[in-house]
């Protein structure tokens, strides 16, 4: 173990003190514009602190269930919730075994197969917005849940049978013989004896996968067009959208979007470092 100095020490923390300033303020101001009235967010100069602290933001958001705002964001969190869920799952399903395959299975062509899945992952969504519109279209699937999952899912399984992938090949091979000798198949070596090992890396999936859909924005606004498919990231930019935006309410439902999330990220983050680093190195 490598002993720093006191100089670096500090270094070391003055720089991770600042990082997480860097990081945390732009949320702070969020917050605070979230409970600052209209008067102390248009006054120059600006009142970085507000005069008057009110949580009106969020009473419209989430206690009046009458307004056409609460209705609005309500209506976009079970929508998102919904989607980034059944999206994850979903694709993790079909990811789990497309990793295993591609990691333990004989054959020259998986490479060039890993390659493929991973350029429609980096194809731009501007590209393919065209026939998937038509194909929706065509199916009566434009304004569903459907529409977005199965999307998402187009977009999720290449990213997620990837980061599989390379933390199923940090596996040793030895582990799935003796299985395979006592008469078990592929499914069941795969349920108890690589998922256990590699849970890290199929939370650290499961959390990014999430994240993904969640923040997603550029298909749901061109496939959804009112709150039966309305996703937060949407509903959001509609609060902007007329001729006067209230930045304190567009402010608040920022800081209401992100809890989900954070709150997933934060049980998971154990997964989240352990699995993105497990497949950087074999074992």
């Amino acid at each position: 173990m490598i002993k720093r100095s006191k100089t670096q020490t500090a270094i070391v923390y003055s720089a991770a003190i600042l990082l997480g300033l860097v990081l945390l303020c732009p949320v702070l101001w969020l917050f605070i514009m979230s409970i600052s009235s209209t008067k102390d967010l248009t006054t120059l100069p600006l009142a970085w602190i507000p005069e008057n602290i009110s949580f009106e933001n969020y009473t419209s958001l989430i206690g009046d269930f009458d307004s056409a705002s609460a209705e609005s964001f309500l209506y976009a969190l079970r929508n998102s919730l919904i989607v980034a869920i059944s999206a994850t799952v979903l694709s993790l399903s079909v990811a789990i075994p497309a990793a295993y395959s591609l990691s333990r299975l004989p054959g020259t062509r998986r490479k060039s197969l890993l390659f493929i899945a991973i350029a429609t992952f980096m194809m731009p969504p501007v590209a393919l917005v065209l026939p998937l519109y038509s194909a929706m279209a065509s199916l009566g699937l434009l304004n569903t849940h459907i529409a977005l999952i199965a999307v998402y899912c187009g977009v999720l399984v290449p990213f997620t049978t990837w980061l599989l992938k390379s933390n199923f090949d940090a596996i040793p091979i030895d582990l799935d013989e003796a299985p395979l000798i006592d008469g078990a198949n592929r499914l069941q070596i795969i349920w108890h004896i690589t998922l256990p090992i590699a849970k890290p890396a199929l939370g650290a999936a499961a959390l990014m996968a999430v994240l993904m859909a969640w923040d997603e924005f550029f298909y749901a606004l061109l496939f959804t067009n009112d709150i039966r498919a309305k996703t937060l990231p949407v509903a959001i930019a509609d609060f902007a959208a007329g001729r006067v935006a209230d930045y304190g309410l567009i402010s608040a439902a920022g800081i209401l979007a992100t809890i989900p999330p954070v709150s997933m990220a934060y049980f998971l983050q154990k997964s989240l470092v352990s699995g993105l680093m497990s497949g950087s190195v074999k074992g």
